[in-house]
């Protein structure tokens, strides 16, 4: 007979951050995000990437990297995710108070070839705050090519080819790889993608780093894995919202990658982590607990806090007033 994993438990986790010069100070202001950095224009979450890792803030494996304790226990992953390829997703925090740039990600063929065996990138994002003329950029507003992009770069003038979006709280946006995209000033969202940090940038606004420089573009390589042609479907469409005693559900994207829900929890909320995968808990607003089987007492968590949940925990239930992201392989 099989013995239960005394160890598994839910881990609370503490995020690396970034200072990107795009980045603003309101994950510290608005998020409790702690960190000693200035601009704050990144949190990574949940991540077992070598270039942000996220940290166990409870427990034993207390100041552990997330991508240690799941080599330790591959089987936390669940049975959808292979271990060898590593912690599968990625989750951040983005606080865009000035434009980022306009870049594009390749996928997984392209990167396993081209970038010494790397993951691609698909993303998703889900916008938590925005200013009234908050927009974004997703896809070509028309069919361009190499020598149209080029000269339009070399002018300044690639706004013309970009199709821009006006965005506002609780929209989604899924950006698959090749797809022409930006993040504009005033922009407050979670991100949930593949664990990749491949970004070929297109356009940078020729904007001065700290250190006196242009930041680095990589039109070759862009050009390689764009989609050139016009996006279509762009507005928001209709997602069901399914009401249950003390809370809501509602699917916001489901992908090869990764499923992400939005739970408002205003009484309680229970969920099963099967054996399949383990799942993620982004609380949005508000704070709770999370309890489990045999737990003595319910972890708790506020705005800002990013919970792992192992494969195979079992029954889980959260109490108090809050909204989540849930997020699965």
């Amino acid at each position: 007979m099989e013995t239960k994993d005394e160890t598994l438990a839910p881990l609370l986790l503490r995020p690396s951050g970034k200072d990107y010069l795009w980045g603003g100070e309101r994950l510290k202001e608005e998020y409790g995000k702690d960190l000693a950095i200035s601009p704050l224009a990144e949190t990574w979450e949940c991540s077992g990437h070598p270039d942000g890792p996220s940290y166990v803030a409870s427990g034993p494996y207390r100041d552990q990297t997330l991508r240690e304790v799941v080599e330790e226990h591959p089987d936390w992953l669940g049975s959808k995710c292979d271990p060898d390829r590593g912690f599968p997703i990625l989750i951040k925090l983005i606080d865009a108070a000035k434009d980022l740039s306009v870049q594009v990600h390749p996928d997984d063929d392209y990167a396993r070839t081209h970038e010494n065996g790397q993951k691609g990138k698909t993303e998703m994002w889900y916008i938590l705050e925005a200013s009234p003329d908050a927009k974004l950029v997703w896809g070509f507003e028309h069919k361009v090519n190499e020598k149209m992009l080029r000269k339009n770069i070399d002018r300044g003038c690639l706004s013309n080819d970009l199709h821009y979006v006006p965005v506002r709280k609780g929209d989604i946006f899924l950006i698959e790889a090749g797809t022409v995209h930006a993040i504009g000033a005033g922009i407050l969202l979670a991100e949930i993608q593949e664990s990749s940090n491949l970004t070929y940038r297109l356009y940078d606004y020729n904007r001065i780093d700290k250190n006196g420089r242009k930041r680095e573009l990589h039109f070759d390589k862009a050009v390689k894995v764009l989609n050139m042609e016009p996006i279509r479907h762009t507005e928001q469409r209709h997602r069901a919202v399914h009401y249950y005693y003390g809370c809501s559900r509602e699917l916001l994207c489901r992908c090869r990658y990764f499923e992400t829900e939005r739970i408002r929890v205003r009484k309680g909320f229970s969920f099963s982590v099967l054996s399949s995968s383990f799942q993620v808990l982004l609380c949005t607003e508000g704070e709770g607990g999370l309890e489990t089987d045999g737990s003595n007492r319910p972890l708790r968590f506020r705005k800002g806090a990013c919970i792992f949940i192992p494969a195979g925990l079992g029954r889980c239930h959260v109490i108090g007033e809050c909204d989540l992201l849930k997020v699965r392989c």
